[in-house]
């Protein structure tokens, strides 16, 4: 193959890589889970809640992504995927990451 060829598979291989980073669905939502998190968790997870108080501040990155690495929920009691469909739980990580503690966005979740 000529060099011209080569040239030609390496720009598009490199630029097809690129463009799949960007499509949509790569990741989850940001907004999306923090309508979820809203939604499922806060009922239990507010101040004096059965759950307790939890933000996307109360964990950095590296923590949220352990927890959700671990998929238990209740202190090993339930399986996270019993709570949302691993979509949604996804977009709350995603959302969760975000603002983590760590984050450049640090978020309360205030209502």
């Amino acid at each position: 193959m000529n060099k011209g060829l080569k040239l030609l598979a390496l720009i598009l291989s490199l630029s097809l890589c690129t463009s799949a980073a960007l499509l949509p669905g790569a990741g989850g939502s940001e907004t999306k889970g923090k309508y979820y998190f809203k939604k499922t968790c806060k009922s239990c997870h507010v101040k004096d809640g059965d759950g307790g108080e939890v933000t996307p501040i109360s964990k950095t990155t590296a923590q949220w992504t352990a927890y959700f690495d671990a998929g238990s929920h209740q202190a090993g009691k339930a399986k996270l995927t019993g709570i949302m469909d691993e979509k949604k739980l996804l977009d709350v990580l995603t959302y969760l990451e975000a603002h983590a503690s760590d984050s450049p966005q640090p978020e309360t979740c205030g209502d």
